[in-house]
């Protein structure tokens, strides 16, 4: 008589567990390196900039080391003092590149604005547009009050601002106006100098205030215009705190 054998299923894996699928954590210094490629790729002269810090600290290091009969001691203190001078030096200048890669798009000072974290509020359409000449204001909300930016030459964007201006004054009277013009021209402030321009105007309306201008100016609106996204300069930065 045949002997008959069953044979056993082994079940299959359910999938708990350390998951596969799960996003990968980008490494600190994978987000340097690329931070430096995109850096490199606007200012070539970043790498002899950080090889010149590093390597001139270093160098004092090992000059005091030597005159105070403490070499290795000096040269290990300047080794971590040379890689966070470098990373502040390649922070800066991954910025400013940042800066110069948005220059000039449409929609590059809302870009840049959205580096500002607290106490302003900025309408991602522009208020005004000029579609022949590409030229737009943008309108932002805050503690100091309303704030124009426009894009474009000064003599041409200078009617959109003053309409916008009067618009706004009709339905929030007595609010403080800022008008700035971003641009290379006199008068008008760089773009990498925004941010901090409007960080620096003084707060003069309570947050009861603020919350009726905000409803005011919401009946306002905007244009729906398509503004392609830029480079974001807060996110040019190394992970220091991974450096670290």
């Amino acid at each position: 008589m045949a002997r008959t054998s069953t044979t056993g299923s082994t079940p299959a894996p359910t999938g708990k567990g350390k998951g596969t699928d799960a996003p990968r954590k980008t490494r600190w210094y994978t987000q340097v390196w690329q931070v430096y490629k995109m850096t490199a790729e606007t200012d070539p002269a970043v790498t002899w900039w950080l090889l010149g810090t590093f390597l001139g600290i270093m160098a004092v290091g090992i000059v005091i080391g030597e005159l105070t009969s403490h070499f290795w001691y000096f040269f290990i203190m300047a080794v971590p003092i040379a890689l966070v001078v470098a990373m502040f030096l390649l922070t800066r200048r991954a910025e400013t590149a940042a800066y110069r890669r948005i220059e000039g798009q449409p929609g590059a000072s809302l870009s840049a604005l959205s580096t500002i974290r607290k106490g302003w509020t900025f309408q991602q359409e522009p208020v005004q547009f000029d579609p022949r000449l590409h030229d737009a204001v943008f309108r932002g909300l805050g503690r100091p009050g309303v704030v124009l930016i426009s894009e474009g030459p000064a003599q041409r964007v200078a009617r959109l601002l003053d309409a916008e201006r009067k618009k706004v004054a009709r339905v929030a009277s007595g609010v403080p106006i800022t008008t700035i013009q971003v641009g290379d021209e006199a008068g008008q402030v760089p773009l990498r100098q925004l941010p901090r321009k409007v960080q620096r105007l003084k707060p003069q309306l309570t947050k009861a205030e603020l919350a009726v201008v905000e409803k005011r100016l919401t009946a306002l609106g905007t244009m729906k215009l398509p503004i392609p996204k830029g480079i974001d300069p807060m996110k040019a930065r190394p992970d220091r705190r991974g450096a670290r």
